[in-house]
């Protein structure tokens, strides 16, 4: 599947470690190298800046998506390709789902899970066919995942639908994984569905 456009959820903080800050530029640089266009929340601020500032540096494309409040808080980025303005964060997440081909997670807090897990849902609900990965940077997702394996073990997540998820340590092997994935969408866990 040809990407051309990625979202990436992401902290609004820098977080603790400089190693988070490092691969989201490593990020943001690989998306501008491969021709793919950056959509990400819009803001200035801890990785999503980094990210962002680095597909700009590096001559990529990157589209912003900022609720009007956030953008009156003065944290909108001001030098990107494009900064969508939108009424508030329902709006924000659904315009960057409609522009976005597939969706990437860099460490972050409450903000970057629940975007991950919304646009999973909705592919798992058959909303859409599109991949979806985590960029695992210094073991960050790691008691994570072994949480989602226990959902698939506890039988409230399918393992087709828990493999929607690609896991992966570095820009270049999670693009290659969420490039090469397919959908293989099946029907939402319940009672009369057999696994």
């Amino acid at each position: 599947m040809r990407l051309r456009s990625i979202c990436v959820f992401c902290g609004a903080s820098p977080g603790a470690n400089p190693i988070y800050a490092e691969a989201a530029a490593e990020l943001g640089r690989s998306l501008a190298n491969a021709g793919v266009t950056l959509v990400y929340g819009g803001g200035e601020v801890g990785l999503m800046g980094v990210v962002a500032d680095a597909a700009m540096a590096a001559g990529g494309e990157v589209i912003g998506v900022i609720p009007q409040s956030l953008q009156d808080s003065e944290i909108g980025h001001k030098g990107l390709t494009r900064l969508e303005v939108v009424s508030g964060m329902h709006a924000r997440k659904a315009r960057m789902a409609e522009l976005s081909d597939a969706f990437i997670a860099l460490p972050g807090g409450l903000g970057t899970l629940e975007e991950l897990f919304e646009v999973w849902t909705w592919g798992q609900l058959g909303y859409h066919g599109k991949p979806l990965g985590l960029l695992e940077v210094n073991g960050f997702y790691g008691k994570l995942i072994g949480f989602l394996d226990h959902l698939v073990e506890e039988r409230f997540v399918r393992s087709t639908h828990r493999s929607m998820l690609q896991v992966r340590e570095t820009p270049a092997e999670l693009l290659e994984a969420l490039t090469n994935w397919q959908p293989d969408v099946v029907p939402k866990w319940n009672a009369r569905a057999p696994e």
